[in-house]
């Protein structure tokens, strides 16, 4: 054999041994991918399947106490332009159509030109654009089918290139109330910012589902695996009458004093259930709008309202009785060095007066000094007795950003003496300084002694609801069964009606039913500034209950404002005394078949609006109804006109109108009128009492945002 053969043969054999070598290599590789990296390899498989795609679920429903919904997931459009496909056929289309298109999306959006939009598309057509937003917002689903009817956008995806993307967006049917408690979304994210929204995330939320594609006769078809699982409803304590009433009342107040902050929270004595809590602030425009829920998690000297449970402790053991007597002196008097003051030392002071007196006229020097000569030597007494009374309890309220109070405890060293405690600490602590409550804090308590000692945790979920049906429930807490004596709560309670009747209160009282409660006034600390840097800030605040008698709700109001005047008796008295006028109005339990005349029979007028309303007064009333409406079952509500028809009142249902259409209210009451009107984002001005006659927005004309409709009201 010649040697150039060997030299072939060697360079081939070479290269044999070569491939093999490789060759086993990978097959080891891929026995070890098949074994010891399967599970791996699997789930990157998993995520990487196109037809392996997520379903996300319906965010469950949030409803008021009495079953109104106050925040449901819509659906929202963002819609885009691919110009890229279609080819010259569709680009021929295009300059065809384009200006009819333009003058389609101006009558869908009339804040924009029908040259405007041709000089936006235009723009995105030259740059052939895959993803061009034919609007920069989100649309509602009616919008979105009207701009999807346009030419070219009507053709299908990968001929016209019209293309969108579906979010659930979160709305509230009632605006902005409660909508610190209530809560709210990250934009297109299903995620949740505050409030019940983050607390009750996980059952609203549901479970994901997963769906994968197929090709089948040329088209791909959607095949579930496994379905999505919807999110569970809440109901909540929240009572949408209520919380109009409070927060109308607040805003009321803070524009006429020009307030910061504005806080008022109504609950329920028995259950503890908070029907209504405000939380307003006023912003750089001027408006008054809830950025943050100060009524859970404001730490402030809550001043003099803390007066009650000082004395309360006080009486709980025994150290003194309201009729005490204790010298105020003229309304000055210095305490370890420094001053403490009355509201009238102007005019002279109280002098000498009983205990109970000092907490009607809410006297500085009268409840500290009894407190700092029966304490003094043993402040450990004084504050363990706060913490048994249940004002510094932690309620764990299921709101973000809630703080548990912070009361402070004296502490030694190992020499025997206080660290974080002076001579001045207990005169100024028992009158509402130097430790830190919140609103809803300082409520809890107050309705503790309105509920006869016992202390109740704030509610603000009843139960869960999936479709319909209860699925969990959340009752009443007993925090405490007794916060102090019944000899002891007797006592508080009949001071407590005196603040209202001979004292510091009085704005508060009803001239309908008995109040009781306590007023509060108390310079605002600015950090390291201290009280006095700058202009002075106040806290006034009112809490109480009512009926005294019996009582059924107790409710308080704090509001912060900058400089004098500040009185917590007039001003947040004041507010006090609208809400539980109104929410007693709100709640009278009258029977109305008494209203109804038996001697003459009389058919009174009624007004159009809320079908079901009017259909089950009248029905109370004992006058026959023909109701002409669809499906009755359900929590929706039908809107229409009523009129009397011989001996029966004929209920008939109106054709409903779109959301973004002015609706007709003629001949209804200003309560519908004004839910239908402002549900639509228009505003509302009311002149005359009665049905309304005539609106200055013509129905079915289309909403503009921020424009106002004038009700003309008039007896008929």
């Amino acid at each position: 054999m010649s040697k150039s053969k060997k030299n072939i043969i060697s360079r081939y054999s070479f290269i044999a041994i070569l491939m093999t070598i490789v060759g086993v290599l990978v097959l080891v590789k891929a026995f070890y991918i098949m074994t010891a990296k399967h599970d791996y390899w699997m789930d990157v498989a998993k995520k990487q399947k196109p037809d392996s795609l997520v379903v996300k679920p319906n965010r469950g429903n949030i409803f008021s106490d009495q079953g109104e919904l106050m925040a449901s997931s819509l659906p929202e459009y963002k819609m885009f332009m691919d110009f890229k496909v279609g080819g010259e056929k569709k680009d021929s289309l295009w300059r065809e159509k384009v200006d009819s298109i333009c003058m389609g999306l101006h009558e869908i959006f009339p804040e924009k030109s029908a040259e405007e939009f041709k000089a936006d598309l235009e723009k995105g057509h030259e740059k052939m654009s895959q993803n061009w937003p034919i609007w920069p917002k989100r649309v509602d689903y009616n919008t979105f089918v009207k701009v999807k009817q346009l030419p070219i956008f009507n053709m299908p995806k990968l001929r016209g290139g019209f293309h969108y993307e579906e979010n659930n967006a979160r709305r509230r049917p009632f605006g902005t109330l409660a909508s610190r408690t209530v809560g709210d979304m990250y934009g297109a994210k299903d995620t949740a910012r505050f409030g019940l929204e983050l607390s009750f995330d996980s059952i609203l939320r549901g479970q994901p589902g997963i769906t994968h594609k197929r090709k089948v006769m040329n088209k791909y078809l959607s095949f579930i695996d496994v379905p999505p699982t919807d999110g569970d409803d809440i109901q909540t304590t929240i009572n949408v009458q209520m919380q109009d009433i409070a927060e109308k009342a607040v805003e009321e107040e803070l524009k006429l004093i020009n307030g910061d902050v504005g806080v008022a929270i109504v609950m329920e004595v028995a259950t503890g259930d908070v029907k209504a809590i405000v939380n307003l602030e006023k912003c750089s425009d001027g408006q008054y709008r809830e950025r943050r829920n100060h009524a859970v998690s404001d730490l402030l000297e809550p001043g003099s309202v803390f007066k009650t449970a000082s004395v309360m402790v006080a009486l709980d053991d025994g150290v003194v009785d309201t009729s005490y007597r204790v010298n105020t002196g003229n309304g000055q008097m210095m305490m370890h060095g420094a001053q403490m003051n009355d509201h009238n030392r102007a005019s002279g002071g109280y002098g000498t007066i009983t205990l109970g007196r000092a907490v009607q006229v809410s006297s500085n020097i009268g409840i500290s000094k009894v407190i700092d000569e029966f304490y003094k030597d043993n402040p450990e007494r004084y504050v363990d007795g706060l913490y048994r009374i249940g004002i510094a309890e932690d309620l764990h309220v299921p709101i973000t950003g809630s703080t548990p109070p912070r009361i402070r405890k004296p502490q030694k060293n190992s020499r025997g003496k206080y660290t974080n405690w002076s001579l001045t600490t207990l005169p100024w602590m028992s009158i509402g300084y130097e430790t830190q409550v919140p609103p809803i804090s300082t409520l809890t308590f107050y309705n503790a002694i309105a509920n006869n000692g016992k202390m109740m945790k704030p509610r603000f979920v009843t139960r869960v609801l999936r479709e319909g049906q209860v699925v969990a429930e959340y009752p009443p807490v007993v925090l405490r069964h007794q916060i102090c004596k019944p000899t002891t709560l007797a006592k508080v309670q009949d001071m407590l009606c005196k603040v209202v009747t001979r004292g510091t209160g009085k704005k508060a009282k009803s001239e309908s039913f008995t109040v009781a409660g306590k007023t509060g006034t108390a310079q605002i600390s600015k950090g390291r500034g201290g009280y006095k840097s700058g202009t002075m800030h106040y806290l006034v605040s009112f809490v109480g209950y009512f009926p005294a008698d019996n009582p059924r709700y107790s409710c308080i109001v704090c509001l912060q404002k900058a400089g004098l005047p500040a009185s917590g008796g007039t001003m947040s008295g004041w507010v006090f005394h609208n809400i539980s006028e109104g929410v007693m109005a709100h709640n009278l339990n009258m029977d109305v078949s008494s209203a109804r005349d038996t001697v003459q029979e009389r058919k009174p007028k009624a007004m159009g609006g809320d079908l079901k309303a009017a259909g089950m007064v009248l029905g109370h009333l004992g006058f026959d109804t023909q109701r002409k409406w669809g499906d009755t079952s359900g929590n929706q509500s039908f809107w229409g006109s009523v009129a009397l028809g011989g001996t029966q009142y004929v209920l008939t249902q109106k054709e409903n109108t779109p959301d973004d259409k002015v609706p007709d209210v003629k001949g209804m009451g200003a309560r519908d009128a004004i839910y239908l009107m402002e549900r639509r984002g228009i505003k509302t001005k009311i002149v005359g009492r009665g049905k309304v006659k005539g609106q200055s927005l013509a129905p079915g004309d289309k909403v503009v945002r921020g424009q106002v409709c004038t009700l003309t009201m008039q007896y008929q």
